[in-house]
């Protein structure tokens, strides 16, 4: 269970956690997806970086490396250091020339060989993993480079030469001749390409690029047959002309730099209205019928969170006043002022409410599943898994009591330590005087709630029945000393899966309003293996439901057999599950998941379930074992919360 599966390969979930982190981490985004792609690129309209399956052929050392360095190269091209508007020229120009693929393709591997020097001089670190790569590429064209030829694809086999060129360790080394025709351009390639060391923006990648194709449009026939390199054709014309946020902003310092001492107050007046100006910060002149001189400034905090709401009686100008009424469109008072369109806005309450249960499940419905009536079949299984469980059930009960008794009996007075005690003479008479006291404590009681939440996937088929024995003994020791609990069985309904809805079944066969009912044990043996699960989302809900108790200590336990799959949930799904569970503990909840196998845990579920829930995490190798296992865990837990 280590591994998910993706197009028949296997993917490392822990890998594949720590680069989505890596990503979110120098994008400084914690939206942005990371998915696995033929070919690694950047898509803004989807926010997401693809990395390259190309690297999974490649041992462990240089798979992970070479991931490593797609993600660095993908984030660098979120940024500045990479111009998209160029790409989106080029893309515009090379439609319908005859090397189309040759010239998209040779961008991309000049522009990627300029953003490896910038991001080793940012981050000196990653030396090694760039180096890795290079290596691995080296090996990849050369090979490559023999097969174009002996194949007589000398389109690609001048493409893998050119690689060899920019990526050799030595200017004097040499490559095999491709072709009669070709082999006499090849010095003038070697200079124009090399130009990529000395190049400073994506623009003169481009107009290296160019100086190339002009050359050879009239010397090759026809163009390359692989892909090596992509440049997404759909993302850069679907980029706007229009400046950009970025484009708007400051690009040199201010003539001082002075900041004021006054702080916002949240009363201030916010406008979002273009007004244009004219100073000496700015190139252009506008027709603007309001001019400001604004040479010179003082910074302050005052712009977009301090918003005013308007009132009734707010005119634009004195001449045009507007008439108030209620609007039929949702309430948006507390929507920052700043970079938001009339569909944003009126999006924007759906959107969050959509994301809630965090951006992967925003599509996922919960549906909870009614109950059916208890069978007699269901009331004697249970009633077998209750003698079963019955001697740890009285253990731990007269365990329980024993302590609630010892601390509600314990000495107030003649103490070391606690409020002192009026009788002070004591401490020139006795030798080892106990001088404290402290006041009478309510009786002892167990101030805590638990909830169980069941994984009801289909791969729980041969191990469903012992993790029902389990649940038992957690009732039963739960219902015995008194203490709340829910069991929620969950699954998603992969059938009835779309793209716009993924239905998640919920169903709740022990609920806090019932746990000392008789009748609710047996409703556990409704529990049966159904289809997929998505475990983010249901730790999120359970959560929801925990926080609304008054308890003091909550404990969610989460019974399952592996990693979470559901209806594209695959990638995504363990960075997901861990999410949740990140989220739950910092708002008090302990949350503890117990692994269950059926046979030997391997070294790599044992780490994927560690990375998922930390060090909360028993592993139950053999399901029989189970109530053994769960009695010492019941047992801590209940100590702890008395």
């Amino acid at each position: 269970m280590g591994f998910i599966k993706f197009n028949e390969d296997k993917v490392d979930s822990f890998l594949f956690m720590e680069l989505s982190d890596v990503a979110r981490t120098l994008t400084k985004n914690e939206q942005l997806d990371v998915e696995y792609g033929y070919k690694s690129y950047y898509d803004p309209h989807e926010n997401k970086i693809i990395i390259s399956r190309f690297w999974d052929d490649y041992s462990t050392y240089e798979k992970r490396f070479g991931l490593f360095s797609d993600v660095f190269l993908t984030t660098l091209s979120t940024t500045d250091y990479f111009e998209k508007i160029i790409a989106k020229e080029l893309v515009e120009k090379t439609d319908g020339r005859p090397l189309v693929s040759f010239t998209r393709q040779l961008f991309v591997m000049l522009e990627d060989l300029r953003l490896e020097d910038i991001f080793i001089k940012i981050r000196p670190g990653t030396r090694k993993v760039f180096t890795v790569r290079r290596q691995v590429f080296r090996r990849y064209f050369t090979s490559q480079l023999n097969v174009n030829i002996t194949r007589g694809a000398y389109t690609d086999a001048l493409f893998n030469l050119i690689y060899l060129v920019l990526a050799a360790e030595s200017p004097f080394i040499e490559y095999s001749t491709i072709h009669a025709e070709i082999d006499p351009v090849i010095p003038f390639l070697q200079t124009e390409v090399t130009k990529v060391f000395d190049a400073r923006s994506t623009k003169d990648t481009a107009k290296i690029t160019f100086s190339v194709i002009e050359v050879l449009e009239e010397l090759l026939q026809e163009d390359m047959l692989n892909l090596y390199f992509y440049l997404s054709e759909n993302v850069y014309k679907k980029l706007s002309d229009e400046l950009t946020y970025d484009d708007l902003k400051r690009r040199n310092a201010l003539k001082n730099n002075e900041v004021l001492d006054k702080k916002k107050e949240g009363d201030e007046d916010v406008h979002s209205e273009k007004l244009p100006t004219w100073h000496q910060e700015t190139e252009d002149t506008t027709k603007s019928f309001l001019k400001f001189d604004l040479e010179q400034g003082t910074q302050t905090d005052l712009i977009g969170e301090g918003v005013r709401e308007g009132e009734a009686g707010d005119q634009a100008m004195a001449v045009v006043q507007g008439k108030s009424k209620k609007s039929k469109h949702k309430d948006f008072s507390e929507a920052q002022a700043d970079n938001m369109t009339a569909e944003e806005a009126e999006t924007l309450v759906d959107g969050a409410k959509d994301e809630r249960y965090g951006k992967a499940n925003k599509y996922a419905v919960p549906i909870h599943v009614r109950l059916k009536q208890t069978t007699i079949e269901e009331k004697e299984q249970y009633d077998k898994f209750k003698k079963v469980v019955m001697p740890y059930q009285k253990k731990l009960k007269q365990m329980i009591q024993k302590v609630l008794e010892h601390k509600k009996n314990l000495p107030r007075e003649d103490l070391h330590i606690g409020r002192l005690n009026k009788k002070l003479i004591r401490y020139f008479t006795d030798e080892n005087p106990r001088l404290f006291y402290k006041k009478n404590q309510p009786s002892p009681e167990i101030d805590a709630v638990f909830s169980l939440l069941v994984d009801c996937s289909a791969s729980m088929y041969d191990k469903m029945d012992q993790t029902k024995l389990g649940i038992t003994l957690f009732h039963e020791a739960l219902r015995g000393v008194g203490v709340p609990h829910n069991i929620v069985g969950f699954w998603e309904d992969s059938s009835d899966a779309t793209d716009m809805k993924q239905p998640n079944c919920f169903k709740t066969v022990v609920d806090f309003a019932n746990y000392q009912d008789l009748k609710s044990g047996p409703k556990i043996m409704q529990l049966q293996p159904e289809e997929d699960n998505r475990d983010g989302f249901a730790i999120r809900l359970m959560c929801e439901r925990l926080l609304q108790r008054h308890e003091k200590q909550k404990f969610l336990l989460v019974f399952s057999d592996g990693e979470p799959a559901a209806f594209d949930y695959v990638e995504n799904g363990i960075i997901d599950t861990h999410e949740a569970v990140v989220n739950g503990r910092k708002k008090g909840i302990e949350i503890i998941n117990v692994f269950l196998a059926n046979g030997e845990i391997t070294e790599s579920q044992q780490k994927t379930i560690k990375n998922i829930y930390g060090k909360y995490s028993i592993l139950v190798p053999v399901i029989d074992e189970l109530p053994d296992i769960l009695f010492p865990l019941l047992r801590k837990l209940l100590l702890r919360s008395i």
